[in-house]
């Protein structure tokens, strides 16, 4: 399967890595590579994981975030890397906009 980020989820893995970064040196390292780990996975598991708000959603352990993303034939698009402490309302508007 190919793996498509689009924008939005880019730029969540961007401020994830920015706020780990400011908490620790090497911390936002550690969680982009965590985060990437998970996307590549989807080549794998793309479509297995439960559905959420109209998306699959899989848990990027260690860290508390979701990777919301719809399956196509041959293509995982990640829509959302969002971060399970904020407010599901936020979560909802996010992925009405996608």
């Amino acid at each position: 399967m190919t793996i498509e980020i689009l924008p939005r989820a880019r730029e969540d893995i961007v401020a994830g890595y920015q706020f780990y970064e400011q908490q620790e040196h090497g911390a936002g390292t550690y969680f982009r590579d965590s985060i990437v780990t998970a996307v590549e996975e989807l080549r794998v598991t793309g479509g297995a994981h439960a559905k959420r708000h109209g998306y699959h959603r899989a848990i990027a352990n260690p860290f508390p975030f979701a990777i919301y993303y719809a399956v196509s034939e041959e293509l995982v698009q990640v829509h959302a890397v969002f971060d399970c402490r904020r407010d599901p309302a936020a979560l909802r508007q996010r992925l009405r906009e996608t």
